[in-house]
């Protein structure tokens, strides 16, 4: 299946998903902010259908968009501070009503649902190129930014009386987070986006290790559903996105499962000893 172009297409934004997605991940799961990653899933086919009326990209007319989505979240949850909840409902509104708006008009020229639930058979070069870029420049801008990114994520209050600028760092991981966005609708898609973003961390969380531990399995587990997902959804000819998150799913819980068999196990091991010695 590897000798279809497009197949060739879909594998290396997958390598780039599976990596990218994790990092940004991490930190939207220990700050607590997963539904920000999952309402700006949502923004971004609003951007897509932005890009597709202006003749602009798609991939980038969802970066842009879903940047200053990102971007208004984070100033509207000084507005209002009281009800953080409430940010990400306006947000939403907003982009799913402009969606829903440009795609219902009959302007569009080309069909936005392969956004909603990803297609293989529309990834072209230029949107591999895209999503390189995209990802090249979240993992730098990751790595620059990484020791401050993991004060904000552990102790908010205690980086801001250590100086750092948690307000642009802020809006800095907004940019990142559109960018992990973006270069992922178009083989996951929007509607199962989210489950790529906190998933495979939730998975790597099961084995309790440290923070760069975390990060390193959560890549590792991406990458195995991502692949999986994409080929098998090929030979079942299913929506790649879909069976992305079931995969994921799946594999969480096979996780899960293993963690509470093998916590048994070792509480069963410990009994006998303390049998045996009493005895």
């Amino acid at each position: 299946m590897l000798k279809y172009a497009f197949m060739q297409n879909a594998l290396l934004c997958s390598i780039c998903i599976s990596v990218l997605c994790p990092c940004i991940g991490v930190f939207l799961v220990l700050r607590k902010y997963a539904l920000i990653g999952d309402t700006l899933a949502h923004s971004s086919l609003a951007g897509v259908a932005i890009g597709l009326s202006v003749h602009m990209n798609p991939i980038l007319g969802a970066f842009i968009f879903t940047s200053i989505c990102g971007a208004m979240i984070e100033y509207l949850r000084s507005v209002f501070e009281k009800y953080a909840d409430l940010v990400l409902s306006i947000i939403l509104s907003l982009s799913v009503g402009i969606a829903i708006t440009i795609i219902s008009s009959g302007k569009l020229r080309t069909n936005a649902e392969a956004y909603m639930f990803g297609s293989i058979l529309t990834i072209t070069k230029t949107d591999l190129y895209m999503a390189i870029g995209l990802s090249v420049l979240a993992v730098v801008t990751l790595i620059v930014l990484y020791h401050q990114m993991i004060y904000i994520a552990f102790d908010e209050e205690a980086a801001i009386v250590a100086g750092v600028k948690v307000k642009w760092l802020k809006y800095a991981f907004s940019v990142l987070v559109a960018s992990a966005i973006s270069v992922s609708i178009r083989i996951v898609g929007m509607l199962a986006l989210s489950a790529m973003i906190s998933i495979p961390v939730a998975t790597a969380l099961q084995l309790d290790k440290g923070f760069k531990w975390t990060l390193l399995f959560s890549i590792a587990f991406s990458a195995a559903d991502i692949l999986l997902g994409l080929f098998l959804s090929f030979y079942l000819n299913v929506a790649p996105g879909g069976f992305t998150a079931l995969v994921s799913v799946i594999v969480l819980m096979l996780v899960v499962a293993a963690k509470k068999v093998l916590r048994t196990y070792k509480k069963r091991g410990l009994q006998n000893n303390g049998a045996s010695d009493i005895l």
